[in-house]
């Protein structure tokens, strides 16, 4: 797969609509799986309401987690794309436009497995999503919330 840091593709988009669709369609038997169906829906449309650069970045983090951490299921948190193992947050990408911040913010809460000695950095400032940076949010991703 081709990683570009515009956002997701028209394909991606169709994607992750369609696997929504499938959730929807398999929750008519599961109540988990609706309500996963609707998490992920809701975390889509935060995405796309946001501003183009802000949306860019939340898309791409969106995928870097869905394909680091498939086990981990997207929601909303405050309003921001999260995602939550067990209902617990993991991580979350907070867009600076909601509280007319400098910086978007990818961090992390509790359940993530970041611990290193006695102090930690739990939360980053994401100004553009490059190699390096893609890299590094792959590896807290995966030390965060490692398979079962």
């Amino acid at each position: 797969m081709t990683t570009t840091t515009e956002g997701f593709s028209d394909a991606e988009r169709a994607a992750m609509k369609a696997r929504a669709e499938e959730l929807r369609a398999e929750g008519r038997t599961t109540k988990g799986a609706t309500k996963a169906a609707a998490d992920l829906e809701k975390l889509l449309e935060a995405i796309a309401a946001m501003p183009d650069d802000e949306r860019v970045i939340a898309e791409r983090i969106h995928l870097i987690v869905s394909e680091t951490a498939p086990q981990l299921q997207g929601k909303t948190w405050y309003g921001m794309p999260a995602w939550a193992l067990d209902g617990k947050v993991v991580c979350f990408f907070q867009a600076a436009g909601k509280f007319e911040s400098r910086y978007n913010t990818f961090g992390f809460q509790d359940p993530a497995t970041l611990d290193d000695g006695s102090m930690w950095p739990t939360s980053w400032a994401v100004t553009a999503i490059g190699p390096a940076e893609e890299r590094l949010i792959r590896a807290l991703v995966e030390r965060a919330a490692p398979r079962r």
